[in-house]
């Protein structure tokens, strides 16, 4: 059961980011502090509840054994080599009582201003004045388009219509 009631004070507050309209290949992201993602569901699943009433499900598009894409490498043009094919976006389906939506996983040793910049634009928030931050602006918009591909071909695999990838919607567990 996950009618979670009462509010507690965090010491790390969960760091997700949504869009004012959901329904896009990509509704925002979030940003766990450690790569034990399971630790952080509880209160992940407490903000879900607005927006989606009580979380029925959740799918991630990964793997235990899969390792998370560096984002900092796209940064450097380095993370879209061949090679790193293999990593993928991490995505996250969360299916509540009142809706859905799909989230980006942003890893956790993600630099804080790169990872400030993705939620930013995973949540579709206006860009900040062009400048020092244009680099970042350039990989987060990058990383979105990324996750947005990913997105559209996991939404296939997790309709049935390529029901042989073995990782298409596996259920959260650490």
């Amino acid at each position: 059961m996950n009618g979670l009631t009462g509010t507690r004070r965090l010491a790390r507050p969960v760091r997700l980011s949504l869009a004012r309209d959901l329904g896009g290949d990509i509704d925002g992201a979030w940003w766990p502090h450690s790569a034990a993602v399971a630790r952080e569901l509880p209160e992940f699943i407490q903000l879900m509840h607005r927006p989606l009433g009580e979380v029925l499900d959740i799918c991630v598009n990964w793997s235990n054994s899969e390792a998370a894409m560096d984002l900092s490498t796209i940064a450097s043009g380095a993370g879209l080599v061949r090679g790193a094919q293999h990593r993928r976006p991490r995505l996250m389906a969360v299916t509540g009582r009142d809706g859905c939506l799909r989230l980006l996983v942003v890893p956790h040793l993600t630099p804080q201003a790169l990872g400030t910049m993705v939620m930013r634009c995973a949540a579709a928030m206006p860009a900040p004045e062009p400048g020092r931050e244009a680099q970042l602006l350039e990989t987060a918009n990058t990383v979105i388009r990324l996750a947005e591909a990913e997105s559209a071909r996991w939404t296939t695999h997790m309709n049935g219509e390529n029901a042989t990838d073995p990782v298409a919607a596996q259920p959260v567990h650490d």
